[in-house]
């Protein structure tokens, strides 16, 4: 079940880095605060994936968990408030993936921190 869990939350993390990638080669690299934002995005994601691969600790939970939040997060605020001037319609397929992607790093951080705590409770 946790190799399960962890690939689920590699593919969820990657998936959230691929979206942003695509924003940023689509629109977010012309934009000052975002597009920079966009590559952190997309360089937190892999390295949130080799995280989740290699490091069987809570922390990497809690990240990926965290990640998925902030992320969703700051799109919602994008299509409310706006975004560091950026005001989102949630009219493309591509925020639909990405509202799917952020909410899958969100269970698959959830998962990872129930799995990481039964098996404490199981050593």
């Amino acid at each position: 079940m946790s190799l399960l869990i962890r690939l689920f939350a590699v593919v969820s993390l990657l998936g959230v880095g691929l979206v942003h990638l695509i924003g940023w080669f689509d629109w977010a690299r012309f934009t000052s605060v975002v597009g920079p934002m966009f590559l952190l995005n997309v360089a937190a994601s892999v390295v949130l994936a080799i995280a989740v691969l290699v490091w069987r600790h809570w922390l990497v939970g809690l990240a990926t968990l965290g990640f998925g939040a902030a992320t969703l997060g700051a799109y919602v605020m994008s299509l409310t408030v706006g975004f560091f001037g950026v005001q989102e319609q949630f009219q493309t397929t591509l925020e639909v993936w990405g509202v799917v992607t952020d909410v899958a790093a969100i269970l698959a951080g959830a998962l990872l921190l129930l799995s990481h705590q039964r098996s404490q409770r199981l050593a």
